[in-house]
């Protein structure tokens, strides 16, 4: 069977199953269950610590995991990405008390307190930036105001724990992040190839809606132009001489402005209708 890591807890794990279940696999109907098998697809889903997945799929032991890009890139591990999921995304930012420091080059003397260390020590000597880097489990925004650190690195979906804690962003993201899925480098599995094409098509079945309209025959041109599809759009002729209907897919954040443009060049009857699964 294909072995999958999943994330077991945190923001990532009720995302993650969600995907899978919209790509047709089997998931655990229990947080407490470590180990889901799905025999229809031939595949066992392990619910594991969303920071050990990267190295137990970089050691063998699993063939493919979910993992957030921050976390993999903490780990160290010889896993590569293979797939931007499009959710858990956040910035990983500096923040200190307002006025202390404008930009990451005024830490250097400082104590940087963070939960990913090897990324921030990565960050600093790239920068050419000498600070000392302290490492904390959990929230680490309470570090400043007990003196255990001037700057805090940390993970920021929307700022509001670092407001609380009287810090504010400074400088540039030190990185981007979202969750990814994750292989071992040189794999190169048909199994793994047909889990990777399920997840791709979940994530472009959110990002489009199928789109139809009538419209008069000369306009079709004008309106195709609007609605070009992947390949080409569907034509087909109605009973009603010089029209035609037109079926294609669209973006689901331009639907409502190619909706105003079509009925703007005389097309009718326009409809979208939500993706829930294709293969491009």
């Amino acid at each position: 069977m294909l072995r999958i890591a999943v994330p077991n807890k945190g923001s990532l794990s009720e995302r993650a199953s969600a995907m899978l279940k919209e790509a047709g696999y089997r998931q655990r109907k229990e947080a407490k269950e470590l180990v889901t098998v799905d025999p229809g697809n031939q595949v066992e889903f392990f619910y594991l610590r969303p920071r050990d997945i990267a190295v137990y799929v970089s050691a063998g032991r699993l063939d493919l995991g979910i993992t957030g890009r921050d976390l993999l890139v903490e780990s160290g591990a010889h896993a590569e990405e293979v797939l931007a999921l499009g959710f858990a995304r956040s910035t990983f930012r500096y923040a200190v008390r307002p006025g202390s420091a404008r930009s990451a080059a005024d830490f250097d003397g400082m104590t940087i307190a963070t939960s990913y260390e090897n990324i921030v020590a990565k960050h600093l000597a790239n920068s050419g930036i000498q600070a000392t880097v302290v490492h904390l489990d959990g929230a680490v925004e309470t570090a400043v105001e007990l003196g255990v650190a001037q700057v805090v690195a940390d993970v920021v979906e929307t700022g509001t724990s670092l407001r609380n804690a009287g810090l504010e962003v400074v400088g540039e993201p030190i990185m981007e992040s979202e969750a990814v899925l994750v292989r071992r480098p040189g794999t190169d599995d048909p199994r793994a190839r047909q889990f990777l094409r399920r997840l791709q098509g979940v994530l472009v079945a959110g990002s489009y809606v199928m789109m139809d309209y009538d419209c008069r025959a000369e306009h079709l041109e004008d309106a195709v132009a609007l609605t070009p599809g992947l390949e080409a759009p569907t034509v087909s002729p109605l009973h009603n001489e010089g029209w035609v209907a037109v079926r294609a897919m669209v973006p689901a954040k331009e639907a409502q402005q190619i909706m105003d443009d079509l009925y703007a060049l005389g097309a009718r009857a326009i409809l979208t209708t939500a993706i829930h699964a294709c293969r491009l």
